[in-house]
Parts: C-alpha cells; sequence; structure tokens
C-alpha cells in the first residue's frame, strides 16, 4: 500500500479514535514524552541558549527519530502501517479532551461555580486562575480553544501528511516543550529559546491552515477575514495571533487585553475589536463547535491534500521514465 493511501486510512481512523475515545486516562504517550524531557532538563540545565538548543535536539529530534524507526520496521506490513499511524494520530490529537475541558469549565460558570471554574482552568491553559472572573475566565477558554485547535489538532495532521509517523511525533514534541520550556520565565528565558523558535516554525504552516479553516467554517466568513487581516500581526505570537484573530472574528466576540501568567502580567492587543463584543460563557459552547468543524476540515484538506501531491509525483516520475519521443524516418 502507497504511503499517502496509509496516511489516509491512519489518520481517519485515528481521528475517530480521538472522537470516540479522547486521550488515554493513563500511559499517555505525550505524557511520558513530558517526564522524560523534563528529565533531559534536569541533567542538561544551565541558563545558555546552547544547552536549551541541544535539550530541544536531543527531545524532538529522539521523537522524531524513534517514530521513523517504528516506521521503518513495519513498512513491509500495510496493515501495521496503517495501525501505527492511526494509533500516532490518536495520540496527539486531543481536540475531544481540549473540548470536554471547556465545556467542563463552561457548565462550572453557567452554574455560577466561580472556584469549580478556577480550578478546572489550568488543565486548559496556563493562566493564573484566581486573578480571573467569570468572563475572564470564559475569554481564556475561547481564547485556548482556537489556539489549541492549531496546536492539539490541524498543525499535527499537516505535519502528519507531510511527513507521516515521524511528523506526528515530531509535532507534538516541539509543542510540549515549547509548553515546557519556552515561556519568558528567568529559569528559561535562554534555556527555552530552541524549543520556542521550533515550535513557531513547526506550527506556522498549521496555524495558517487553521485560520482558513475558521474563515470557511464559522458563522461570520467576512469578520473572520477582517479580523485576521486587521490584528493577527498585533499578537506576540506569529501563530497564535492568526488563529485567535480569525476565531475572534468569526464568533464575533473580542479576545487578547491584560493576561496574568505564574505572576507576570501581559497587555496584548484586542483582537477584533472593532466589531467584536464581550466575550460570554455561550460563547465557549460556540468555540468548541467551531473548533470540531475546522478539525473535520483539516483532515479532509490533508488527506487530499497528501494524496494529490502522491499522484502529481507519480505522474512526473511516469513522464521522465517515459523520456521524450524522438521521431526518425525509417531508412530505405
Amino acid at each position: 500500500m502507497r504511503a499517502d493511501r496509509i496516511f489516509a486510512y491512519g489518520a481517519t481512523v485515528g481521528l475517530i479514535g480521538d472522537l470516540l475515545l479522547g486521550d488515554p486516562r493513563r500511559g499517555h504517550p505525550v505524557a511520558a514524552f513530558g517526564r522524560a524531557a523534563a528529565g533531559v532538563e534536569r541533567r542538561l540545565w544551565r541558563d545558555h541558549r546552547g544547552w536549551g538548543a541541544l535539550h530541544t535536539l536531543v527531545c524532538a529530534g529522539g521523537a522524531a527519530g524513534g517514530a521513523a524507526l517504528l516506521a521503518r520496521a513495519v513498512r513491509r506490513s500495510p496493515a501495521a502501517s496503517v495501525a501505527l499511524t492511526a494509533a500516532a494520530t490518536w495520540s496527539v490529537v486531543g481536540g475531544t479532551s481540549l473540548g470536554r475541558e471547556a465545556r467542563a469549565i463552561g457548565s462550572a460558570l453557567t452554574a455560577g461555580d466561580i472556584d469549580l471554574a478556577r480550578e478546572r482552568l489550568p488543565h486548559l491553559c496556563g493562566r493564573d486562575p484566581q486573578s480571573l472572573d467569570g468572563p475572564q475566565i470564559a475569554r481564556a477558554v475561547v481564547e485556548s480553544v482556537a489556539e489549541n485547535t492549531s496546536d492539539a489538532v490541524v498543525g499535527a495532521l499537516v505535519w502528519g501528511a507531510l511527513a507521516g509517523v515521524p511528523g506526528l511525533a515530531g509535532f507534538r514534541a516541539a509543542n510540549t516543550l515549547d509548553a515546557m520550556v519556552g515561556h519568558k520565565s528567568p529559569r528559561h528565558r535562554r534555556y527555552g529559546w530552541a524549543s520556542a523558535r521550533l515550535d513557531d516554525l513547526a506550527g506556522w504552516p498549521g496555524a495558517r491552515l487553521t485560520a482558513l479553516l475558521a474563515v470557511a467554517a464559522g458563522e461570520r466568513p467576512r469578520g473572520a477575514v477582517r479580523a485576521w487581516r486587521a490584528d493577527a500581526a498585533k499578537h506576540p505570537s506569529p501563530n497564535a495571533g492568526p488563529v485567535e484573530a480569525s476565531f475572534a472574528g468569526a464568533l464575533g466576540v473580542r479576545l487578547g487585553g491584560t493576561l496574568a501568567y505564574g505572576g507576570r502580567v501581559e497587555h496584548r492587543p484586542v483582537l477584533n475589536g472593532e466589531t467584536g463584543r464581550a466575550v460570554e460563557t455561550e460563547d465557549i459552547e460556540r468555540a468548541v463547535r467551531l473548533s470540531r468543524r475546522v478539525g473535520a476540515l483539516a483532515v479532509g484538506v490533508c488527506v487530499a491534500g497528501r494524496l494529490g501531491a502522491a499522484l502529481a509525483a507519480r505522474r512526473i516520475t511516469g513522464r521522465r521514465t517515459a523520456g521524450p519521443r524522438i521521431a526518425g524516418r525509417r531508412s530505405a
């Protein structure tokens, strides 16, 4: 079986697995990677970019390399290759768990249980929940749903389409390292620089595809395009900017503003500020539904792109193999 079909079948099965099962409760491969990366950090940490780059190389390179060895080991068995792709996709894609956590916080806010909402918010993002009131928590949830639609769903599918199982594993490793050491805390300002830059590079194509699909799947496509064009570049993150701006325009809400991370306060530009309204609790469910639609479109786009690229490559190879036809005259 060709590699393009293996990805098509495996990614589809993996997405269905995520839809039906969500993340595994125990023994999650991403959690195991996080523990291993933390162990590497304990041995390598220095307040230096070079040591941080080594940490990134060991962890992200090890994840991608190990996945490549697994893919090579099963390459002679189409069924095993499809199963490995499906398992890798299910492991690195987190759309169902993302929606589940967002809805749990939304339910707590609807019930007026602000303490429960604050307790659950760290499961979704790294903000300081004690400094947030109900509307601010709702805004944080919508922003996290938007950003994680790119990080936990679309970006992984893009790299799976580009590089198969190693692409899936390598992208998730880069994204996990960024969450662990890529923030600008005193400990990680230099050490996490390489991980943050790798995540920016790896997330670039998925973020743009996510923004484009939010335009296509949202309730307000013109508003999504307008907010993307006007406000995305104002965001400090080159990838979160297009995603959050397009989600804000598609939902008709304002995102951004003052944020608190572990004692640090950031004042970010407002996205879709001209036409958007303040986020309400009900917008959490709307954001989750938009995220689900974007994820469904993403798997279709990535599968079609992989199949189309393979078809084009075969046609080019066929023309080269055939070679030019030289017309000649018969001799008498």
